[in-house]
């Protein structure tokens, strides 16, 4: 995952409300982004890397949006799309 660091340099920082059931913060269930509220219908893929967890998500109000819980600083940000 060489393109997150890139992309994180980005990246807004979210509130995020998760679902915690046989861990902490187990997935997503919505995330406020610049004053607005987003559900989370569907985890679209997810995965873990070193510097923190991906959840690729797909919201109520429409369109698929990438958070990444940052595990050292104890964050969620809103990772940008990549340009190809």
């Amino acid at each position: 995952m060489a393109d997150n660091a890139a992309a994180n340099r980005s990246a807004e920082p979210v509130t995020v409300t998760c679902y915690a059931g046989y861990k902490a913060d187990e997935r997503p269930t919505s995330f406020t982004w610049r004053e607005r509220t987003y559900h989370v219908i569907d985890i679209v893929d997810r995965w873990y890397d070193q510097d923190g967890n991906y959840f690729k998500v797909l919201v109520e109000e429409g369109g698929q949006h990438l958070l990444r819980h940052d595990l050292d600083q104890d964050r969620w940000e809103l990772v940008p799309p990549r340009e190809e």
